[in-house]
């Protein structure tokens, strides 16, 4: 997708689920002001083993703000359900069964044409990797096998949601979010977002906005990572070069 698509109206979100708060609570004036108009909404539970469930659990969350949920699971032609969609929403879970399963459904290229064309976007957590050119800062288990590790391509950029600090007070000697991040960095030169929660992205026009109440984290390749706070316009620090890998 063209990064300089006008059309693209998303939210990235680091987690539907934060401490202290109900489900979507916290980004959820900025999910109706996002749906204004709409009245259904595409659900993609795929990341979760139990998809009723969790199929239940955002529909009722979604009723509550005003929108019909409508789980592309149980649909007969899922593709037909994105191509009639008025929004997408793809929750969270683990990031190599979303992604598989889009493949199984040759979803990908139909949400990508959709989002160019307008429909609003949300994702959570691994809903928002996915949103990202790879699956490549991803932190969850490979439990399947996607086909590849390419993903919707909604965005230039790739995003590690969750992301936290490296705690001084641990005698933890494993690796920290960050070294992995610059791992990926050795091999890719895609900018990085470390979302912290609760933050999210949006994504309208040619504009990439920091939301939530507290900074995140941007790693490019070769530099000192940079702390953005919320209001921040990023899509200057978020431009990828041509040629970029993945």
């Amino acid at each position: 997708m063209d990064g300089k698509n006008t059309n693209r109206k998303l939210l990235l979100i680091s987690s539907s689920n934060i401490y202290g708060h109900g489900y979507l609570d916290h980004v959820s004036e900025h999910i109706c002001a996002l749906l204004r108009g709409i009245q259904r909404v595409a659900f993609l539970p795929y990341a979760l083993h139990n998809r009723e469930a969790y199929a239940a659990k955002a529909r009722q969350r979604f009723l509550k703000m005003g929108f019909t949920l409508e789980p592309v699971h149980s649909a007969s032609e899922p593709r037909r359900c994105m191509e009639e969609a008025q929004a997408i929403f793809i929750g969270g879970g683990n990031t190599f069964r979303l992604l598989k399963a889009l493949y199984d459904y040759d979803l990908l290229e139909v949400i990508r044409r959709r989002v160019e064309d307008g429909v609003p976007f949300i994702g959570s957590s691994a809903g928002s990797i996915v949103a990202c050119p790879s699956l490549k800062t991803t932190k969850d288990m490979p439990v399947v096998q996607p086909p590849s590790f390419d993903a919707l391509h909604l965005v230039e950029f790739q995003i590690s949601p969750h992301y936290l600090d490296p705690d001084p007070a641990s005698t933890h000697m494993g690796e920290t979010q960050e070294e992995r991040i610059r791992q990926y960095l050795e091999e890719n030169d895609r900018p990085v977002v470390g979302l912290r929660e609760p933050t999210w992205l949006a994504v309208e026009g040619g504009a990439i906005v920091l939301r939530g109440s507290t900074t995140a984290r941007i790693f490019r390749r070769e530099r000192d990572p940079v702390e953005i706070s919320p209001g921040a316009n990023v899509t200057m620090d978020l431009a990828v070069a041509n040629g970029s890998k993945r």
